[in-house]
Order: C-alpha cells, then sequence, then structure tokens
C-alpha cells in the first residue's frame, strides 16, 4: 500500500482518461450494453427504462384528469376509468418510483462516490435490471390480457373475485418479480458500502446520499419479502380457490391489507429517503457550504428506515383496528415525522448565509423542500385519529400521498438527473429551459394537488369514475393543472435529448462538488479513476476555484490535497 505524497497539488491531468475514452464509447454496439456489468451502464439503462414508464404512467393521469374535468362520461367509460388509475398507480409505485433513484442514479453514482471500479456484485446488478425488465413485461401482459381494475393496492376482495383473473395475475407476477430486483439491488448496494470503501473514508466520511441508499438497502431486503409472499398468495387463491384472503371461502380480507401495508408503509421510504439524499448533495454543493448537522441526518436516515416498520396501522383506522392498536400506530406515526423534520431544519440551516446558486439542480431542491413539507404536514391529519376517520378515502388522501410521493421522490430525481447529467452524459444543458421548465411543473404541481386539499375536506371520494355538479370547479382547476405539469416535463426532455447532441461539453466538476465522482472525468472513464481518489471532507468547498476557461472547478493550487491512500 502506498501513501500518495500530499505536498504537491495534483497535477491537472490526474484522474482523467485518455482524450475521448470513457464508458459511453470503450466498447461498442447494442450486445456491449444488454451485456455489460459495467454499474454506469446499468445505470443509465435502468433511468432511460425508468423514464420511459414515467411517461406511460404520466399518459394515463393525463387521461384521467381528462376524464374528470366534468362529470360524467367525457373520454371514457367507468370500467375503462378504473383500469386507467390502477395501470397510472401500479406502473407508477411498483415500475417508476420504488426503483426511480437507488436503481439509475444510485447505480451509476454510488461506486463512485466510494471511489470504488464497480458494485460488490456485478453480475448480481445486471440480473438486477433484467428482473425489472421481466417485471414490466409482466405488467404489460397485465394490461393485454384482460387488464386489472382494483385500484394499485390490489385489495381484496376486489382482486379475488373481480376482474378478469388473468389480468390480475399477471400484475401480481410483476410485483413478486419486480420485488426480487429490489432485494437484489438493495443487497447489492449495502455489500458495496460495507466492504468497498477505500482507505481513509470512514462511516462519517461518507456522502450522505450513500447514507440515504445504504438505509434504503436495508428496507428493501428486509421488508420487500413481505409484498412477495403476500402476492403469491393471492396468485394461488386467485388461480386454485384455496382461502386465504376471500372471506366466503373461510380467509380474512383484513390480513391482506396487513401484509401489503407492512410492506408498503416501509416502501414509501424506499421511494422517499433516496431522494432525500439527493437533496443533501444538492442543497449543500449549489450553496457551496458545509452541509449543516451531519450526524444528524445521517442518522436520521437509519432512524426513518426502522419508524418504516412499525407505522402500517395507520393506512387501517377505519378497519375495525383495535381502539388501542389505533391509538399506537396513530402515537408512532408523528414520531416518525421528527427525522424527517430533522433533515428539512437542516437543509434549511445549510441555505442560511451560502452562496447560492440559483441553478436548475438548486430549484428543484428549493421545490423538494416546499412539497415535501406539505406532505409531511397534512400527513399529520392523516395520522390523527379524529381527522383520519373524515379524510380517509377522500381527494385529501390522493393529495398528501402526490406531494409526499411526486413532490419528494419525482422531484428529487428530477433535480439528482440534472446535477449528474453532466457527469453521465459528459454535456451541458440548456439552464435557461431548465428553469423554465422546473418553473412550469412547479406552478402546475400545486394548481393540480393543492386544490384536491380543500375537495377532499369537503368530501369528494378518491377513485370515483363520477361527482356532483359542486365539485367540478375543483376538478377543473386541478386538470388545466396536470397540463401546465405536463408541458414542463416535456420541454424537460426536450432540452435532455437536445444536449446529447448540441450541449456543450462538461468539464469534470462544474458545480464545484466535492464527493468523489467530481474527481473523474465527464463522463468517467470505464474503471472510474485511472488513479486512485483522494479522500477528504466530501463537503468542505473552500479547496475549490473556479476555472473561467474551462467552466468548471479546480483544486486550488495552493493548498495540498487531503491524506489518502493507493
Amino acid at each position: 500500500m502506498t501513501t500518495i505524497d500530499v505536498t504537491k497539488p495534483m497535477p491537472p491531468e490526474a484522474g482523467r482518461p485518455a482524450e475521448g475514452t470513457n464508458y459511453l464509447n470503450h466498447t461498442t454496439g447494442i450486445k456491449s450494453w444488454l451485456l455489460t456489468m459495467d454499474h454506469k451502464r446499468i445505470g443509465v439503462m435502468y433511468l432511460v427504462s425508468i423514464l420511459t414508464s414515467f411517461f406511460l404512467a404520466g399518459i394515463f393521469g393525463l387521461l384521467i384528469r381528462t376524464e374528470l374535468i366534468a362529470p360524467g362520461h367525457t373520454i371514457m367509460d367507468a370500467d375503462a376509468y378504473n383500469m386507467m388509475f390502477t395501470l397510472h398507480g401500479a406502473i407508477m409505485v411498483f415500475l417508476v418510483i420504488i426503483p426511480s433513484v437507488p436503481a439509475s442514479l444510485g447505480n451509476f453514482v454510488l461506486p463512485i462516490m466510494l471511489g470504488a471500479k464497480d458494485v460488490a456484485f456485478p453480475r448480481l446488478n445486471l440480473f438486477s435490471y433484467y428482473l425489472w425488465v421481466t417485471g414490466a413485461i409482466f405488467a404489460v401482459a397485465a394490461i393485454i390480457f384482460g387488464g386489472v381494475d382494483t385500484g394499485w393496492t390490489l385489495y381484496v376482495p376486489y382482486s379475488t373475485t373481480g376482474t378478469e383473473m388473468n389480468g390480475i395475475i399477471f400484475l401480481s407476477m410483476a410485483v413478486f418479480v419486480l420485488g426480487f430486483s429490489s432485494i437484489f439491488t438493495g443487497l447489492n448496494f449495502i455489500v458495496t458500502i460495507h466492504r468497498l470503501r477505500p482507505p481513509g473514508m470512514t462511516w462519517f466520511k461518507m456522502p450522505l446520499f450513500l447514507w440515504a441508499i445504504y438505509a434504503t438497502g436495508i428496507i428493501q431486503v428486509m421488508a420487500t419479502p413481505v409484498i412477495g409472499i403476500t402476492v403469491l398468495l393471492l396468485i394461488v387463491e386467485r388461480a386454485f380457490g384455496i382461502g386465504i384472503f376471500d372471506a366466503s371461502l373461510g380467509g380474512d380480507p383484513i390480513l391482506f391489507q396487513h401484509f401489503f401495508w407492512f410492506y408498503s408503509h416501509p416502501a414509501v421510504y424506499i421511494m422517499i429517503l433516496p431522494g432525500m439524499g439527493i437533496i443533501s448533495e444538492l442543497i449543500s454543493v449549489h450553496s457551496h457550504k458545509h452541509i449543516f448537522g451531519y450526524r444528524f441526518i445521517a442518522f436520521s436516515s437509519v432512524a426513518i428506515a426502522l419508524f418504516g416498520f412499525i407505522v402500517w396501522g395507520h393506512h387501517m383506522f377505519v378497519s375495525s383496528q383495535s381502539p388501542l392498536m389505533n391509538v399506537l400506530f396513530s402515537a408512532i406515526t408523528f414520531s416518525v415525522s421528527i427525522p424527517s423534520a430533522v433533515k428539512i431544519f437542516n437543509w434549511l440551516a445549510t441555505l442560511y448565509k451560502g452562496s447560492i446558486s440559483l441553478n436548475t439542480p438548486m430549484l428543484y431542491a428549493l421545490s423538494f423542500i416546499f412539497l415535501f413539507t406539505i406532505g409531511g404536514l397534512t400527513g399529520l391529519h392523516l395520522g390523527t385519529l379524529a381527522t383520519d376517520i373524515h379524510l380517509h378515502d377522500t381527494y385529501f388522501v390522493v393529495a398528501h400521498f402526490h406531494y409526499v410521493m411526486m413532490g419528494g421522490a419525482i422531484i428529487a430525481l428530477i433535480g439528482g438527473i440534472h446535477h449528474w447529467w453532466p457527469k453521465i452524459t459528459g454535456r451541458m444543458y440548456s439552464e435557461f429551459w431548465g428553469r423554465i421548465a422546473c418553473g412550469l411543473v412547479f406552478v402546475g404541481f400545486n394548481v393540480t394537488f393543492f386544490i384536491q386539499f380543500v375537495m377532499g375536506s369537503k368530501g369528494m371520494p378518491r377513485r370515483y369514475w363520477d361527482y356532483t355538479d359542486k365539485y367540478m370547479i375543483y376538478h377543473v382547476i386541478s386538470t388545466v393543472g396536470s397540463y401546465i405539469m405536463a408541458l414542463g416535463f416535456f420541454i424537460t426532455a426536450a432540452y435532455l435529448i437536445h444536449s446529447l447532441f448540441r450541449g456543450r461539453k462538461a468539464p469534470a466538476n462544474p458545480w464545484g462538488g466535492r464527493s468523489l465522482e467530481w474527481q473523474c472525468s465527464s463522463p468517467p472513464p470505464a474503471e472510474n479513476f485511472p488513479e486512485p481518489p483522494h479522500v477528504g471532507d466530501c463537503y468542505d468547498f473552500s479547496v475549490l476555484e473556479w476555472d473561467e476557461e474551462e467552466q468548471g472547478y479546480h483544486w486550488r493550487h495552493d493548498i495540498p490535497h487531503p491524506v489518502g491512500e493507493a
């Protein structure tokens, strides 16, 4: 083991591959991508696949909102509407939000942040991707062979007695297979963080994004088997008539809810924790200030993961659960808000007196804080027994869910894509159009969903195809907002795709980041680092200076590099 001489500044060419050689072009051809074990290429394939699914689910969402713009039949009948919102929810949750950050950005960034060449199990990583593809194929088969109209939760007795059996079985198989993909991804990341950290990178020198991915991996490994077993039991009951959940066969329908939510509430944090990790990076890097309360943010990720396993009962306050259990689940629900609030307050403290760059990634980070805070605060109404009874299964729940899941997980994903886009593609996008699109998404999102809090509090039930005239104005406003938001996303897709062909070449460190991924070229070499990177405080930005010629950041030549080992 050789110690690096830290008395000399790093030569300009260090950490960079030969000109033109990177993970995108070191081998060519479709086969080299389909059989790759390079975590970066697998991350890119996940990202493209997930964004394609997001586009499809978004189209379904627009069709739902278009149908609801007026009472009665608008563009589809009641049966088609039930299938549409089921597919919108199932695709968004299982194919998009759950794998979105860990499988795509996590796959690309995590090993580079560790200074490693790859994840611990590259073959398992590729296998996980093909399991995701297989699950997506089963989901498409569910659409083709009968459709599903139960809602994305697959609640019994709808899934055991109604709808087409083929559709239910195919969608259940999709969830089952996707669960294995999630488990393998989480296991791979846990082992990678434990075993491949470089010398000098202790637990409390890891970027906070890695803490979030680690906590997410724990949930994936421990909670996902429950949903796998649950949908397998559902398949067995539906195919062979064995009474497990169907009361007419001697089963217990409430048991399905317990199983489903024991997984699905921790799954909420599979969706949101990686997004929180992204926001920790964005807030610090784009305010050029050391993250405030590093250890509190790190431990809060672990606390959220642990709390997530013991609050599932708050989804079942109206399901004849015992009053004592209702009170206990309500109290624990309030407790889980504490580690989330810790993150919010520490992000705000980081922003205080920071040198804030209001670029596109930072705008998405600020949007996340605003939207997720609304989602969190409205969750208190649903965790309170007295108010949840009245708000349960109304549009208030729809609005809360979207503020947390889309306003949290999806907004963080889009912010993370913009943050790491120069690193992934080696190209810069248009900041002008990035800000315009972010503004449209932010305004459209709030117009779409904030009015639903009002509509739900006035009694509009969720999942209904028709409604009385008094709710029409709220639905019209919500639908107009969805069109504005969709315009923002279409503009985002347009300028990102344009940047691939016409974008300015990205420097190695366009934002002034200090974590290890900014020490390699953009795009990274096939093996990430030609020479071992330097491990130091990943939130100390005082050692960087702006290079006007390259339009990027470099190490200050008057400051020696931190101690590192090769």
